[in-house]
């Protein structure tokens, strides 16, 4: 049974690109993190595009190791084969975007984790799973790496799967330039053109730019080069040759590459080339291991290298399948693609990482009423932290993984933050002047400057914004222009958004006035991930605010409801009415669960314990009742 498509092996590292662009990597000053190794592109790249598939590479056991597993699961990416070695460091690298032509390179390599792949780590069965084996041309530069790679793809021809070799040409990884040379892509040599001839014969599919078929051929006339390659191989050939496209000969090398197979390409513009390569691998596999000709399949795989440099690094870059549907069947409207608004919404939606069906929040983040209560009771706001420990510890002690969350502010609550991180919580945080309208945004939280690039990358921004249909020009304005720079500044350091809505006092807005609200916000360019809405009873007012959302977001989180300090009985109605809607995920409530915890404990009546036992009572029982009401209307429907 091949239960998987395909296999990659090699190099798997993390990438710190500079993010500044237009200067030396010299003068950046911050880097963002993200997976990097050719293999690990691959493997990433084509599971975002529906391939099964599988890396066998070795990471550190450290911090970078770990990053590279966790992100591989989050992409779908299976790691049964990613080894962890406890004496070698995660490979990484360092690199910059400069202008159009120059990307300066570092990597750091020396002795790393993933050249310590040896025959050992490849298990016989789990190549026997795979439909196809890719192997990258670093892999060939050592000999235990090498005859690691190669015994993959013996075995994989042995069981039948497809093989593919991408040239990968870097003579920096081959010994051929010094460090500071990274990003050369040629040198001529001898060793290297006959090292990877020996392995030519073992490939169904060979792929690489011009360059790389010079060093495979051994001539820097790439006909000549591409002859001497096919006097080797019967494998069809793919020759990328940048903004022209790419080519593919199945047999003989005619008189010009122009007469060799091509797909569509693109005419965008190109912001960086690192990785470009990778993405185009991944969509060419994709194409060819779900039996497309190899017109469409380079089609494809030019779409998916136009995407990759358009946009700021190599796996954050690639497109999911729809995306790539989407793509293909709308064509360029902006050549930066990473500036075309409707491209970049799927993109952000298509390839969140972690799902949450149901979503249990107790929201805590409260400040103005944790300052009246201290206030009330002649308690020091220090003991407000102290306090929202004892909601953290109520909110784990009834569950963590399986869509339990928090909503904690950084103000009182950054210990229990810190402390919440890495939990496997749904984390949220809010960003709003407690109680200001129009709405105004934290001055702590340096919005203007880049504030929000402090926070951990699973917190969600929460604005709370009291909207309505009737508020004057002048006041939607200045709200509309706060929540505008909020979710843009969210997008540009990759959290996600969740609108909390609720009417101004005396204003009530219901379905209707709550469906024109949400009409709004997505007519001035804003996509919550997630929104935060006031209970409905009626399923008409409910069924208006969710065809709101669907008809101009098909990929929004949902909505879960908030609870404005009412009673249990009040909250189990509302939880009926919205249960019936699978855009409602759940709830956000914080008054019901710790105010009267709160009260008691800021005035000395009971202990901690006593206060985390009594929130997390009535957290695990709304928790219970939610998923009651979800469980019945689910049956009902059967």
């Amino acid at each position: 049974m091949k239960n998987l498509d395909l296999i990659t092996i090699g190099r798997a590292s993390v990438d710190l690109y500079g993010d500044q662009t237009g200067g030396r990597l010299e003068d950046m000053a911050s880097f963002s993190k993200y997976i990097g190794g050719s293999p690990t592109n691959i493997a990433a790249g084509s599971a975002r595009l529906g391939l099964k598939s599988a890396l066998i590479t070795r990471v550190g056991d450290e911090h970078m190791g770990r990053f590279i597993r966790e992100q591989l699961v989050r992409e779908g990416v299976d790691v049964s084969a990613v080894k962890t070695d406890p004496e070698r460091l995660t490979a990484l690298a360092i690199l910059g975007i400069r202008d159009k032509n120059q990307f300066p390179l570092l990597f750091y390599r020396e002795n790393c984790a993933d050249m310590a792949i040896s025959e050992d780590d490849i298990d016989e069965e789990f190549i026997a799973s795979a439909r196809c084996v890719c192997a990258t041309g670093t892999h060939l530069s050592h000999p235990q790496v090498e005859a690691a790679t190669l015994k993959a793809v013996r075995l994989g021809r042995k069981f039948g799967a497809k093989t593919a070799l991408d040239i990968d040409y870097r003579p920096n990884l081959w010994g051929l330039a010094g460090h500071g040379h990274g990003e050369g892509r040629y040198i001529g040599s001898e060793n290297v053109t006959s090292k990877l001839q020996s392995t030519l014969e073992l490939f169904d599919l060979i792929v690489g730019t011009e360059e790389e078929f010079h060093i495979a051929g051994g001539t820097v006339d790439t006909l000549d080069a591409l002859r001497a390659v096919r006097k080797i191989t019967d494998a069809v050939l793919v020759c990328k040759r940048g903004p022209i496209g790419a080519v593919a000969f199945e047999g003989d090398i005619p008189d010009s590459l122009e007469q060799g197979i091509a797909g569509e390409g693109f005419q965008i513009e190109v912001f960086n080339v690192v990785g470009a390569g990778d993405g185009f691998m991944s969509g060419l596999l994709k194409g060819w291991l779900t039996g497309c000709d190899w017109s469409d399949s380079l089609r494809i795989a030019n779409a998916c290298g136009a995407f990759s440099v358009s946009r700021h690094g190599c796996t954050p870059s690639y497109p999911s399948r729809t995306e790539l549907d989407f793509f293909l069947e709308r064509g360029v409207k902006d050549p930066a693609l990473r500036k075309d608004p409707e491209l970049e919404q799927i993109h952000w939606s298509t390839n969140r990482s972690v799902d949450w069906p149901n979503l249990r929040i107790f929201a805590f983040d409260h400040r103005k009423q944790f300052e009246d209560l201290a206030a009330r009771t002649g308690s020091s706001r220090d003991r407000i932290g102290d306090f929202k420990l004892l909601c953290l510890d109520a909110a784990m002690r009834t569950g963590i993984s399986g869509g339990y969350g928090i909503l904690c502010d950084g103000q009182y609550g950054e210990a229990a933050l810190h402390r919440g991180a890495g939990t496997g919580l749904w984390i949220g945080r809010p960003t709003e002047v407690p109680g200001s309208r129009p709405v105004e945004t934290e001055p702590s939280l340096g919005l203007e400057v880049g504030g929000l690039r402090e926070w951990p990358l699973n917190h969600v921004v929460k604005v709370l914004c009291q909207f309505h249909p009737d508020d004057g020009d002048s006041i939607k304005a200045r709200q509309e222009a706060v929540l505008r720079r909020l979710f843009q500044a969210s997008r540009r350091n990759r959290l996600e958004f969740l609108l909390k809505i609720v009417s101004p006092p005396g204003q009530a807005l219901g379905g209707k006035g709550a469906a024109s609200v949400i009409q709004r916000i997505y007519d001035i360019g804003i996509f919550p991930d997630w929104w935060k809405l006031e209970p409905l009873c009626e399923d008409r007012e409910w069924s208006e605010v969710c065809r709101s959302i669907e008809r101009n977001d098909e990929f929004t989180r949902g909505i879960v409801i908030l609870g404005k300090g009412s009673s249990r009985d009040e909250l189990i109605r509302s939880f009926e009415a919205a249960a019936k809607f699978n855009l409602v995920k759940g709830f956000a409530i914080g008054r019901t669960i710790f105010q009267e915890a709160a009260e008691d404990w800021f005035d000395g009546s009971i202990t901690d314990e006593e206060a985390i036992d009594a929130m997390r009572s009535k957290y695990a029982d709304l928790c219970d009742a939610w998923d009651n009401c979800r469980r019945e209307c689910a049956e009902s429907e059967k």
